[in-house]
C-alpha cells in the first residue's frame, strides 16, 4: 500500500475491513466471556467481572496512548524517510507498556483485597472479584503488547495479520471459556484464566511479527546507558503527548464502568450492577468500531499530513466520518428494537437483572452515533498533531460531561437517567465538535505548501 498515491477510499477500505473485523473479534472475546459467566455463574458473576473491567480499561488506555503515539510519530518519520527513527519509536513504546503492566500485576498479586474494594466491590461479591482479579492480571501485559503491536502492524502494511491476531485471541477464548466454566466448573476463575491464555496467543503472534518479519518497523535492541535512558524518557514523553487523546478515549470507557457500577449499586444494588454489566459487554463493539475507524484513517492522515498533502488528508477525513455515521446507526437499531434478545444471550429474561437491562437498553443506545463520530473526529485531530483540541474533546466526553451526567440525571429522571448518562455526554460532545468546526472554518487555501502544518485542521 502506498499511502501517498493510492486512492484514499480504497486504502481506507483495505485498512478498515480487516481492522474492524479484528476488533469485533476482540470485542467478541469479552462478550463470549460474559455469556459463559452469565449462564455458568449467574448475574453475580457478571457483576464481579464488570467490577474488574475498569482496571483493564486503564491499562488498555495506556497501551493505546503508547500505540497511537508511536504510530503517528513513526508514520511521519517514514514519510520523511527515517526508518531508524520509526523503529526506535516502536521499540520504546513496547518497553514502556511492559514496565507499566508488570508494576500493576505485582500490586494485584500482593494486595488483591485492597484493589477489589478500590474498584467498588461489595462484601458479597468480594470472593468472586478476587478470584477473577488474580488470574486475570497476566492478561494485562499481553493486552498492552497487543495495543501497541497492532497499530504498528497496520502501519507496516499488514492489516490482515493484525486482524488474525485478534481472531486467534477470540477463538481461543471461546474454547477455553467453555472448557474452564462448564466441564471443569471453575467459575469466574476459569473465565479469567481463559482470558489470560487467549491474550497470550494473540500477543505471541503480534510480537513475533515485529521481531522477525516486519518490513520496515522491526523491534531492535536498546542501549542501556545514561544517554539511552534519557533518550527513552524524552521519546516516550513525546509519544504520550501525541497519544494522550487515545488514552482519554479509553479512560472514558473506564470512567463509564467505574462510575456506572457505583451509581447502579447505589440505586439498584447487585442486580443493577449485573444489568449494567450486560450493557458493558456490548459497548466494546461500539467502541471498537469507532476505534477501528480512527486507527484505519490514522496512517493515511498522518502520512499525508507529513507530506503536506491537504487534499488527501481531507479526503480521508470525509471517508472516516461517513463510515462512522453508518456504523453508529447499526447498533442503535439493534439496542432499540431487540433489547430482550440481546439480554437473553446472558441471562434468563425473567431475572431481576435482566428486566432492568431490557428496560434500560433503548435509553443507552440513543448516543451511539455521536459516540462513534466523536472517536473518529478525535482520532483525526490526533493524527494531524492537534493534541490540545483532541485532548479537550476527549476530556469533555470522558470526564466533564460523563461524570456530572451520572450524578445529576438519576436525581432528575430516576433509573432512566442512569442509562441516559452516556448518551447525554456523547451528544453534548458532538455539539461542541460542530461548534468548534464552525468557529475554526476558514476559506480553502492552496495545498501545494511543503510544510505539513499547512494541512487544514478543521472538520
Amino acid at each position: 500500500m502506498d499511502f501517498g498515491t493510492d486512492k484514499v477510499s480504497e486504502l481506507f477500505r483495505r485498512l478498515f475491513i480487516p481492522t474492524g473485523f479484528g476488533m469485533l473479534c476482540l470485542s467478541a472475546l469479552t462478550t463470549v466471556d460474559g455469556i459463559f459467566v452469565g449462564h455458568g455463574v449467574g448475574s453475580d458473576g457478571i457483576a464481579a467481572v464488570n467490577i474488574c473491567i475498569p482496571l483493564l480499561l486503564v491499562l488498555q488506555a495506556i497501551g493505546l496512548m503508547a500505540g497511537a503515539g508511536c504510530s503517528v510519530m513513526a508514520s511521519i518519520a517514514l514519510a520523511h524517510h527515517k526508518p531508524r527513527s520509526a523503529r526506535a519509536f516502536v521499540t520504546n513504546a513496547m518497553v514502556f507498556v511492559t514496565l507499566i503492566a508488570l508494576v500493576v500485576m505485582v500490586v494485584v498479586f500482593i494486595f488483591p483485597d485492597q484493589v477489589a474494594y478500590l474498584l467498588g466491590t461489595s462484601d458479597h461479591l468480594l470472593p468472586m472479584v478476587k478470584d477473577y482479579l488474580i488470574w486475570f492480571a497476566p492478561s494485562l501485559l499481553f493486552q498492552m503488547w497487543m495495543e501497541v503491536a497492532l497499530y504498528v502492524i497496520r502501519l507496516d502494511g499488514a492489516p490482515r495479520l493484525a486482524m488474525w491476531c485478534n481472531v486467534v485471541d477470540a477463538v481461543l477464548n471461546i474454547f477455553l471459556d467453555w472448557l474452564f466454566i462448564f466441564p471443569l466448573g471453575m467459575g469466574v476463575k476459569g473465565a479469567a484464566i481463559a482470558t489470560s491464555l487467549s491474550c497470550l496467543g494473540g500477543a505471541v503472534v503480534a510480537v513475533t511479527y515485529l521481531l522477525f518479519f516486519a518490513k520496515s518497523i522491526r523491534l531492535h535492541s536498546l542501549h542501556i546507558s545514561g544517554k539511552g535512558v534519557s533518550s527513552f524518557v524524552r521519546n516516550m514523553g513525546e509519544q504520550c503527548k501525541v497519544g494522550f487523546p487515545a488514552f482519554l478515549g479509553e479512560i472514558t470507557m473506564a470512567m463509564l464502568f467505574f462510575v456506572g457500577n457505583r451509581v447502579f449499586m447505589q440505586y439498584l444494588g447487585d442486580d443493577g450492577v449485573g444489568a449494567f454489566g450486560i450493557s458493558c459487554y456490548y459497548l466494546p463493539f461500539v467502541f471498537m468500531i469507532g476505534n477501528a475507524i480512527a486507527q484505519s484513517s490514522q496512517p493515511l492522515i498522518s502520512f499525508n499530513y507529513g507530506l503536506g498533502s491537504s487534499e488527501r488528508v481531507q479526503s480521508a477525513l470525509r471517508v472516516s466520518l461517513l463510515t462512522a455515521l453508518g456504523c453508529g446507526a447499526l447498533p442503535t437499531v439493534f439496542f432499540m428494537a431487540c433489547p430482550r434478545l440481546l439480554v437473553r444471550l446472558f441471562l434468563d429474561v425473567n431475572t431481576p437483572a435482566a428486566e432492568i437491562a431490557i428496560a434500560g437498553f433503548p435509553y443507552y443506545a440513543i448516543g451511539f452515533v455521536a459516540f462513534v463520530v466523536n472517536l473518529a473526529v478525535i482520532g483525526y485531530y490526533q493524527s494531524i498533531e492537534r493534541t490540545a483540541l483532541s485532548v479537550f474533546l476527549a476530556l469533555l466526553r470522558g470526564l466533564l460531561f460523563l461524570v456530572p451526567s451520572f450524578v445529576l440525571l438519576p436525581r432528575w429522571l430516576g433509573v432512566e437517567g442512569i442509562w441516559l448518562a452516556l448518551s447525554v455526554s456523547e451528544i453534548l460532545t458532538f455539539l461542541i465538535i460542530l461548534l468548534c468546526s464552525l468557529r475554526q472554518h476558514r476559506p480553502a487555501r492552496h495545498t501545494h505548501h511543503s510544510s505539513p502544518h499547512s494541512t487544514p485542521q478543521t472538520i
